[in-house]
């Protein structure tokens, strides 16, 4: 048997902002049933469940993927938790092809949940551990000035100023300003501010950065059969495509991430695509900070190598430019809940592809668009291109 046709169906999203009261299962269900509703189906039309979410200690609880289960609604249901760092929330609905598109299930819940602000300090007090304990530990390296290498780095390569790369910044958060689970919308924002916003560790300020928050998103899977039967709008998956590099930053080149362009090459393969510049209509890479949306721009071979912050100074990608990029605020603008950050950018899609995006709907019908994720010790690359045709 062939490899079957998988749509996306319905979408649920959470606001995304610290929670004091809901626990990480509650958000899970809220979204999951926001996803159900709105493609008429109950938990009983649902025959698995995958999940997506950080380790965890993040949320602060023990077997997170168990704990979560029944709120994510995979009670008496098989069920499959994986985690690959922020590359999770791209990762876990390529997972929910494979069970469909193999045959195994007709339909399919990806859940992706992050409830980061319980978690004291911070997520750092477990990334401390991760580093190899020999070359990397004995630094005492945490994320962002392991970012801020890398940012350094991609700007001393190309030439770019923080001016160039704060654009992208300003773009995303006032594209956020219309979306109703935005943390960080502000239409107003300019370079300036991200400039003048508290320094953390040089290049990067803090209005560079995506901010802790909370959340969950869930989408439906369907085989094409049930799809068609449950809507006339189906949005289809035309690729994936997934790549893991070595984890030691220290020996790979951090002004260009091949880990994006292996996994992109893949999806495009399988979509058909030879010329992404052309055939893709609207892009969601992964930015939870603002030179990583250029960087990743340049490894999904959308833009030339440290040319990408110009498509925001062209326009090109604003909301109403010809490639629109993070048209939904993105993790700068909507929040940056690890895992559902991720699968965020996938329910955007199928928003944007149905023409059901609101405010922050991109112009003139696009047909076809990608959502691509990054994570785990910066080498893990997933990628998926949907589309209205099968």
């Amino acid at each position: 048997m062939g490899m079957r046709k998988v749509a996306v169906v319905g979408a649920g999203m959470t606001k995304f902002m610290r929670r004091a009261q809901e626990t990480g299962k509650e958000l899970s269900w809220q979204a999951t049933r926001m996803a159900l509703e709105s493609c008429e189906m109950t938990l009983d039309d649902i025959e698995a469940v995958c999940l997506g979410t950080a380790p965890d200690a993040f949320d602060s609880v023990h077997l997170k993927g168990e704990y979560l289960s029944d709120g994510a609604g995979a009670w008496g249901k098989p069920f499959m938790r994986s985690y690959v760092g922020g590359g999770t929330g791209v990762f876990a609905p390529i997972q929910g092809w494979y069970h469909v598109a193999s045959g195994l299930f007709d339909t399919v819940l990806v859940v992706c949940e992050e409830k980061m602000s319980s978690y004291y300090p911070h997520a750092q007090g477990a990334f401390l551990t991760i580093f190899d304990h020999t070359t990397e530990r004995a630094l005492k390296p945490n994320l962002l000035w392991i970012f801020a290498l890398e940012m350094n780095r991609y700007m001393q390569t190309y030439g770019l100023t923080k001016e160039d790369i704060a654009q992208v910044a300003v773009k995303n958060k006032r594209n956020a300003a219309d979306h109703p689970c935005a943390l960080l919308g502000d239409p107003d924002i300019t370079v300036q501010d991200v400039l003048n916003s508290e320094l953390l560790a040089w290049p990067v300020n803090r209005l560079d950065v995506s901010p802790v928050s909370d959340g969950a998103v869930t989408i439906v899977l369907a085989a094409e059969h049930v799809a068609k039967r449950i809507t006339d709008k189906p949005v289809w998956i035309q690729g994936v495509g997934w790549s893991l590099d070595t984890a030691y930053w220290t020996n790979r080149d951090l002004a260009y991430p091949r880990y994006v362009e292996y996994a992109a090459r893949m999806a495009y393969e399988m979509a058909g695509i030879k010329e992404p510049r052309k055939e893709i209509h609207i892009v969601e890479p992964y930015d939870p900070f603002d030179y990583k949306e250029c960087h990743h721009l340049e490894g999904l071979l959308l833009a030339d190598r440290g040319q990408a912050p110009q498509l925001v100074a062209d326009g090109i990608s604003l909301r109403d430019g010809n490639m629109p990029v993070c048209p939904s605020g993105g993790l700068l603008g909507v929040g940056n809940p690890i895992a559902a950050a991720g699968l965020m950018k996938v329910a955007e899609l199928f928003w944007q592809l149905r023409g059901e995006a609101g405010a922050r709907q991109v112009p003139g019908q696009p047909k076809r668009g990608l959502a691509q994720a990054w994570g785990d010790l910066m080498q893990v690359g997933t990628v998926v291109i949907m589309g209205t045709n099968p």
